[in-house]
């Protein structure tokens, strides 16, 4: 076959797979759930990022009756746009955040006994220039190594110059004194988010994308629910809630402003761009990690799914969008220095994508640098009863949830019950094997696609030869994870948009008839599809 396969709707059949899985997501379903509610929600969660998701598995699990509703797609800002890090945080470690590190890294080793498929160990590197730097780090990590205690991965070493050009070949050897090796987590974000979601339904929650909190329903001063619009069909809903809990990340503060407009903005936006290379740029299994660039930032240069994820920058922004993009200062930032520590030096047509995230930090004084506020979370309660939690970051989601639905319990005067996420299986769970056809990231649902293959050979086609996704993906994706849209698909479901854009704009009119066969979509859907996404995935280009 070609670069790309092209598919006509005609081909997939409905009828062809049984499945009969309760824990798989239906969007209509969840829609129909929320207009015929009759009675009240204990708990509504607005935002579909880590955050949010991980506060409707914590209720669902405890037995709230839960809903949850995201105004665009689940992980469509920030939790889609990360480092791809389950870490500690080594920088937080350099500014004396002790408490947060040993956090983050307690949940670091849950994540990784509870969602194998998705978390992986790897090795990082810190490639030592001065003297001093080996045995300073050295220490450093030893100190990080301790604070994980029996969530711990490997060790922590010192490495010789030689053996640091074998762990990466291609790490700048000027100046090469040796050094630091430790172990971190790495994971697919968005993936992750979309078994979140799947775990909270399993467990009984209500979740629909693309449906938008507009306003508060309010008895004698008090929140009672929520106002909601289908983003889709634009019919509101009215629902009534024990407890309301805004997880908007960086849209935080507007929905507070719907509730007490006077209320002053405690969110501060800080973007972080990536870059995404070719595997040959990084050729070896491990990751390099600069602890301290010239302006003090670290820099990672991690490798992802056959590629190299470079970032990340740290600078503010005061407004916030739902499809941020890279500044001109932050591209050249980041191109300055894989060529300051990469031997090879990577021109702008050597970029396959490049992707920016604004993290939602909480203001602590006039604080001007970004990268001196804390990642920790924060919990607010307005004087109507509104529950906001925001900062943190996506190794400590699960914490996070259990703080928050804590919180909602006192306040809203629901049953207190257990916390029982710290050990749950999140769903999807199955040890990664060798041969797994290259589906291992959707864990115990992997069989649902090899099935849809051998139903129909068709679905066995790659889609584009530089990406590796199958045609039976895209069917499974808008079937049962509640994919709507090409860009769900492309950016979020699949990672086709980080890891080769313009590939990803080559296939999206595939894409689009096989997802309008499932929908049951017209021409001209197709095409406003397709033509929406090629203009989303050009602002992913160098």
């Amino acid at each position: 076959m070609g670069a790309t396969a092209t598919f006509a709707p005609a081909i997939f059949s409905k009828s062809n797979v049984l499945v009969n899985r309760i824990h798989l997501m239906y969007r209509d379903i969840a829609i129909d759930r929320i207009a015929n509610q009759s009675e009240e929600f204990d708990i509504v969660i607005v935002g579909g990022g880590a955050t949010g998701l991980g506060a409707a598995v914590d209720a669902a699990t405890r037995g709230h009756n839960t809903l949850l509703v995201e105004q665009s797609d689940f992980s469509k800002g920030t939790s889609s746009r990360s480092t791809k890090l389950v870490h500690g945080g080594v920088r937080y470690l350099r500014q004396g955040n002790i408490s947060l590190v040993q956090e983050a890294l307690r949940e670091r080793g849950r994540l990784y006994k509870n969602a194998p498929h998705l978390v992986e160990d790897m090795a990082f590197v810190i490639p030592n220039y001065k003297w001093w730097e080996g045995p300073f780090y050295g220490i450093g990590m030893k100190v990080y190594d301790g604070l994980a205690g029996r969530l711990g991965l490997k060790p922590s070493r010192m490495l010789s110059r030689e053996e640091t050009i074998e762990r990466i070949p291609t790490v700048e050897t000027d100046g090469l004194t040796g050094g630091v090796v430790y172990y971190d987590g790495q994971f697919d974000d968005s993936r992750l988010a979309i078994n979140l979601a799947q775990t909270a339904v399993e467990h009984g929650a209500i979740l629909a994308n693309y449906v938008k909190c507009v306003g508060f329903m309010k008895e004698r001063g008090a929140i009672s629910g929520v106002l909601l619009e289908d983003v889709e069909t634009g019919r509101g809903y009215e629902v009534r809630a024990q407890a309301v809990i805004n997880a908007t990340g960086v849209f935080a503060d507007w929905l507070r402003k719907q509730d007490e407009p006077e209320t002053d903005s405690v969110i501060t936006a800080s973007q972080g761009v990536h870059i995404v290379l070719p595997k040959s740029f990084l050729p070896g299994d491990a990751a390099i990690m600069i602890p301290k660039t010239e302006d003090g930032r670290v820099l990672f240069a991690v490798p992802w799914h056959d590629r190299v994820v470079l970032g990340t920058t740290d600078t503010p922004r005061p407004d916030c969008e739902l499809e941020p993009r890279a500044l001109e200062e932050e591209r050249s930032f980041l191109m300055e220095h894989a060529a300051q520590y990469l031997d090879k030096d990577p021109n702008p047509s050597d970029v396959l994508s490049i992707y920016a995230g604004l993290r939602p930090l909480v203001k602590s004084g006039e604080v001007n640098d970004t990268s001196a506020l804390s990642r920790d979370h924060s919990i607010l309660i307005s004087r109507s009863g509104l529950i906001s939690i925001t900062g943190g970051k996506w190794t400590t989601y699960r914490k996070m949830g259990e703080d928050v639905i804590d919180q909602a319990e006192l306040s809203a005067g629901l049953e207190i019950r257990p916390c029982i996420t710290r050990d749950l299986r999140i769903y999807g769970w199955e040890e990664p094997s060798e041969d797994d056809g290259g589906l291992s990231l959707y864990g115990s649902d992997r069989a649902l696609i090899e099935q849809l293959s051998l139903s129909q050979p068709a679905l066995k086609e790659r889609l584009h030869s530089k990406l590796p996704y199958i045609a039976a993906e895209v069917v499974h994706h808008t079937r049962h994870e509640m994919a709507r849209t090409v860009e769900d698909v492309l950016s979020r479901r699949t990672r086709a948009l980080l890891l080769d854009a313009r590939a990803s704009m080559d296939i999206a009119p595939s894409v689009a008839h096989i997802m309008a066969s499932e929908l049951d979509r017209d021409e001209a859907w197709i095409a406003a599809q397709t033509d929406a996404y090629r203009e989303l995935a050009n602002g992913y280009l160098f």
